[in-house]
């Protein structure tokens, strides 16, 4: 069942306990295609398509809580989130915001904060340096490329969350090919999510997020490195780290046999 409500579509597929399912930047739902078939016989997926992707209308204003506000609007209470890459962002803001609407979260390939930063004293939010994402200008090449060739930028960005894994090449035609196969979004759009990717900094509310977290990370990940996992897991009041070898930024695709029942092991334990 597809439904649109307040300008974000979710495609509803499955039985059993609600599992909603949040895509990376530039994408849609349609990135967790290869995956539906085996987890919608033990969940009742919810793919969402992010405000200005896939199927789903922009918003206005466009920011982490106003996303998180219009997602959280769809979906089922009581419901376990996966969140992959900026999609993980969403969902913790979620679960920071609307904390009874969540029962447990799976982050993939996500961090609190994307980018480097430098100490910056009128940052009074959080007064340390960060060194576990990436450089900014990344992110600035990206926002600049995006308004000149946008469909090269993409071909680029999905280069880039494969690079290093050991079967980069095939996990990059995948992506290509369900990033293909909805509606291209506005680079007006993407500029805007790449701006919540370079402003995000969470980091002084992960002790916040009070739900048990499993944290599914590559150890080749470039876009969010490891060592970003290891901090999270470090910081979370209940938190689980599956570090998938040869991996990189998207390893729901790449492994996705170990990605799955790193899922569904975490979601329905095995009953004593």
């Amino acid at each position: 069942m597809n439904v649109t409500a307040n300008n974000v579509h979710v495609e509803t597929i499955g039985a059993g306990p609600n599992l909603v399912l949040i895509h990376g930047w530039g994408m849609s739902g349609a990135v967790w295609q290869p995956l539906v078939k085996k987890l919608n016989k033990s969940f009742t997926l919810h793919i969402v398509d992010l405000p200005g992707m896939g199927f789903s209308r922009p918003i206005e204003p466009f920011h982490l809580h106003a996303v998180a506000e219009k997602v959280a609007e769809t979906l089922p209470a009581d419901a376990d989130i996966v969140g992959w890459s900026l999609g993980g962002q969403v969902a913790m803001r979620i679960t920071l915001d609307y904390p009874d609407l969540v029962r447990r979260l799976v982050l993939v390939g996500s961090t609190p904060c994307f980018v480097n930063k430098s100490f910056d004293q009128s940052n009074t939010e959080y007064k340390t340096t960060w060194d576990l994402g990436i450089d900014p200008d990344v992110f600035s090449n990206f926002a600049d490329s995006v308004n000149e060739d946008y469909h090269r930028t993409m071909t680029q960005f999905l280069t880039l969350q494969c690079m290093g894994a050991s079967d980069a090449r095939s996990t990059v035609k995948l992506l290509r090919n369900k990033f293909s196969e909805r509606p291209t979004p506005s680079s007006q759009a993407l500029f805007r999510a790449l701006n919540i990717l370079l402003e995000t900094d969470l980091r002084a509310e992960v002790e916040h997020l009070r739900k048990p977290t499993l944290l599914i990370h590559g150890d080749r990940d470039t876009l969010a490195p490891v060592q970003a996992a290891h901090w999270m897991m470090q910081n979370l009041p209940t938190g689980f780290l599956r570090v998938m070898a040869g991996a990189s930024h998207a390893p729901f695709l790449s492994h996705q046999e170990h990605f799955i029942d790193a899922v569904v092991q975490f979601l329905e334990p095995p009953t004593q």
